[in-house]
């Protein structure tokens, strides 16, 4: 199972548009749009994971395309770096 980084999506897009997109390329587990803590608006970026072998066909197809006028940035996600608290 791989997790894609998907960067630079458009506000008005939905998580079935993004399954949709990707879904077009494999299957796909789940779909995770990010929002912001504080107001609960979603960030322009989000998550989804899909088998290996359909996440790279993903992400070759898709890096670079545009949607509602936005470039997708798509790549493999690397895992989360540990902050300090503040």
């Amino acid at each position: 199972m791989k997790s894609i980084y998907v960067g630079n999506i458009p506000f008005s897009v939905t998580e079935n548009d993004i399954r949709d997109l990707f879904g077009a390329h494999g299957r796909v587990v789940s779909v995770k749009l990010v929002e912001d803590r504080e107001t609960g608006r979603f960030r322009g970026f989000g998550f989804v994971e899909m088998d290996d072998a359909d996440a790279l066909a993903a992400i070759e197809a898709l890096d670079g395309k545009d949607m509602g006028g936005r470039t997708l940035k798509v790549n493999e996600a690397r895992p989360r770096e540990p902050r300090p608290r503040r």
